[in-house]
């Protein structure tokens, strides 16, 4: 079976448009009609013509696919793809944590759960968060759940928030001694890293990027080698973005299992049989829109 000619053949049937993520598996991004961040893809989401959208990705990604197009189906190749840093604070737990600091504004990073989003004032990315806190200047901000990218909004920002201290464990096993290494062996190369690093690994690097960001920096940027310090899904963009460039992985510790759940065969099989379904109860979904509406407002 041609796998590719199949899923084809029934996304034009269904009317359908794939969405992957940068951390996607190789085949999964090159059969994507538009592979992105997830600002790109929640902005995506919101412009696609298409009755079905398939998200290849994990569960608050395509969480925010459905609630973005409530008259659309939303379908995940796989449901069991999960986020560990965005189930590290759960609603309820939200709403405890803010009864401890009334008056509060709460920002949560996009990698979150619906019910988290809707306890939340406004939503952020990895590439756009300071510029979200920044709107609250005058107020106490409570940011949720990644307490790195909360780090990094404070150095930016020169203030400080109230951070959660959920992170993510694929971020989290990349060491500083990895980049390290890699400049010693490969001076010429930048280093970028991810925003969910920890301080050690950001303190080593010579850039701190989301991953668009870095897609944008790696095309510019006249330096032909990159040290990539996120989950190495991205080095396929990067490769096939700028095929004169040299890529270093920084450790085969940076791969995000969940990431890579979703695959062709799951594509077509959810395509075939339109599931599983992506849902979000409507009285969460209606909340955690406006949050998700006032980030791409602000962005």
């Amino acid at each position: 079976m041609d796998l590719v000619a199949e899923i084809r053949k029934l996304q034009a049937e269904r009317k359908a448009i794939i969405l992957a993520h940068n951390y996607q598996l190789p085949d999964v991004q090159d059969i994507a009609d538009f592979t992105g961040d997830s600002l790109e893809l929640s902005r995506k989401a919101t412009e696609v013509v298409a009755d079905v959208i398939v998200f290849c990705g994990v569960h608050f990604m395509a969480e925010t696919a459905a609630i973005l197009n409530p008259d659309k189906t939303v379908l995940m190749p796989d449901a069991r793809a999960g986020c560990p840093m965005a189930d590290m604070i759960t609603g309820a737990q939200l709403r405890e944590f803010k009864a401890k600091h009334p008056g509060a504004k709460v920002v949560c990073y996009v990698n979150s759960t619906a019910e988290v989003k809707a306890e939340s004032d406004c939503c952020c990315t990895s590439g756009n968060a300071a510029k979200i806190v920044q709107h609250y200047a005058g107020d106490e901000v409570i940011f949720v759940p990644d307490q790195h990218l909360g780090s990094v909004v404070e150095e930016q920002l020169g203030r400080e928030l109230i951070l959660w201290p959920g992170y993510c464990p694929t971020h989290a096993r990349i060491n500083p001694r990895d980049i390290l290494d890699l400049k010693a062996a490969h001076p010429r190369a930048l280093a970028l890293a991810h925003p969910e690093c920890p301080k050690p690994v950001r303190a080593v690097s010579d850039h701190i990027l989301s991953t668009g960001q870095m897609c944008s920096f790696v095309k510019q940027n006249p330096a032909s080698e990159f040290i990539i310090a996120t989950e190495e899904g991205l080095i396929h963009r990067l490769k096939k973005d700028n095929p004169g460039k040299t890529f270093y992985r920084v450790s085969p510790f940076a791969v995000c299992p969940n990431m890579k759940q979703n695959t062709l065969e799951k594509i077509l099989f959810c395509l075939r049989d339109m599931q599983p379904v992506v849902r979000v109860d409507p009285a969460i979904a209606s909340r955690a829109r406006r949050a998700i509406e006032q980030m791409l407002a602000w962005s």
